[in-house]
């Protein structure tokens, strides 16, 4: 058998990390927090913590569990079949409302070119189906063509961000910090509320874990990038919000279709505001191809185990789950097209919110999946320990149950009945594999 070369090494996985985090939310984020102020700075921090013990459950599970699907297959692993359709199911849900979240996005701040777009909800949509019609092709290709497109609108889309953040910082107007708390919430509940918010921005950290099998020394490098991309991507995101909401005043902010473009305006004029702008909606571009690339891998990791239709897993002549990416594709434009007499901004924070409820439930399942794993196996990462992995994981627990909670009675309404529509899927699939079993030994009998 042709054994497949690994196309995917470190500093591409590593932008895999990078350019899935750091897509639409650290460039639209600002103006769904001007709301609250100051205070979303604690949260931005909260959820950095939180991310933190994400990334360190992810990286030990890639050192003893280097398997294509991430989250889905660590639960699987850990929790069994049922557990790991849930984790599969939600996380593919995130993905699709998640790449509607970032394709709007990068309209948005393609309509400081073509005001259009946003003028008109009905071009926008159709812009923004557009791009992920041309991703999903891409993906189809190969993930050799689809890493490379990753690393390159990484490198294109920190410039500009790097930029507004070196020299805005020098500039903040710190009267627009105060009151600390805009909102009417509490102190607890306006923190609780940006960081469900934020935490939009860290989606994504789990990225390299999904395709392992095209990952080189995938036990080494998954990690390696896993911590490196976090790391560097939340540094980025403090600072950032800081010099942003120090440039533009929260009124402003608030009202904003594109906040870093505004405060480039602030600081260097119509051609700085152009070029944030620019790098913005490439930003978005590169993110919403990363994940484009897991709409494929999740469903195709999950149909080889028999846990999805198995036509999800059937690959192409480019050896990609071409089929798992286009059906994703057409669910992904109908959601948009579904949703888009909300304007720009409102769809974004809509789907952002819950994405980010449906991608908790993995994560939940991932960080009880390592204590079972752990303890029931002995399965350790190499210069751990029992008591380190139970720390991580109790801790990456409690805070992705404390993030659905501040993802808003909406947003939990609509994932808990998105996770239970797709409890007939996996009867269906129950039900086929008992009669392929029974199939198979009436054959058997025969011969």
């Amino acid at each position: 058998m042709h054994k497949r070369a690994k196309a995917l090494g470190l500093w591409t996985c590593t932008a895999l990390v990078m350019g899935n985090m750091i897509g639409s939310g650290i460039f639209l984020l600002p103006a769904s927090l001007a709301v609250y102020g100051g205070i979303s700075l604690l949260g931005w921090l909260f959820t950095a913590a939180g991310a933190w013990m994400l990334a360190l459950l992810f990286a030990g599970f890639a050192r003893t569990l280097p398997r294509a699907g991430g989250p889905y297959a660590y639960s699987r692993a850990g929790l069994g079949d049922f557990a790991g359709f849930l984790v599969a199911w939600g996380y593919y849900i995130s993905l699709l409302t998640g790449n509607a979240a970032i394709a709007v996005a990068m309209v948005s701040y393609a309509s400081v070119f073509w005001p259009a777009l946003s003028a008109s909800p009905a071009l926008g949509a159709l812009t923004a189906m557009g791009a992920i019609v041309l991703l999903t092709a891409i993906n189809v290709r190969g993930v050799k063509a689809a890493g490379i497109v990753q690393l390159v609108t990484t490198v294109l889309k920190v410039t500009p961000l790097v930029a507004v953040t070196f020299f805005g910082l020098g500039q903040i107007n710190f009267d627009h910090f105060q009151p600390f708390n805009l909102s009417n919430e509490t102190t607890f509940g306006a923190i609780t509320a940006t960081a469900a918010l934020t935490l939009w921005a860290f989606l994504g950290l789990e990225s390299a874990t999904v395709p392992a099998d095209d990952v080189a020394d995938a036990d080494k490098t998954i990690p390696r990038a896993t911590l490196l991309g976090t790391l560097l991507a939340t540094i980025l995101y403090v600072a950032a919000t800081v010099a942003v909401m120090g440039l533009v005043s929260p009124g402003e902010l608030a009202a904003s279709d594109a906040p870093f473009a505004d405060a480039a305006s602030a600081m260097w004029g119509h051609w700085g505001a152009m070029a944030v702008a620019a790098g913005a909606t490439i930003s978005c571009f590169g993110a919403l191809n990363g994940w484009t690339l897991n709409t494929g891998q999740i469903p195709a990791a999950a149909a080889r185990d028999g846990v999805f239709p198995g036509r999800f897993g059937h690959l192409s002549r480019f050896g990609t789950p071409a089929a798992s990416l286009v059906f994703s594709a057409v669910l992904v434009c109908l959601l948009i097209a579904a949703n888009y007499t909300r304007g720009l901004v409102g769809l974004f924070t809509f789907a952002i919110l819950l994405s980010t409820t449906t991608v908790l439930i993995p994560y939940v399942f991932s960080a009880v999946a390592q204590l079972v794993v752990t303890l029931r196996d002995g399965s350790i990462p190499p210069g751990g320990s029992v008591i380190k992995v139970a720390v991580v994981s109790t801790l990456a627990f409690l805070y992705s149950v404390w993030a659905v909670a501040g993802a808003g009675h909406e947003a939990v309404y609509w994932g808990f009945l998105l996770l239970l529509a797709g409890l007939p899927v996996y009867a269906w699939m129950l039900i086929k594999g008992k009669r392929s079993g029974q199939e198979q030994k009436r054959t058997s009998k025969v011969q």
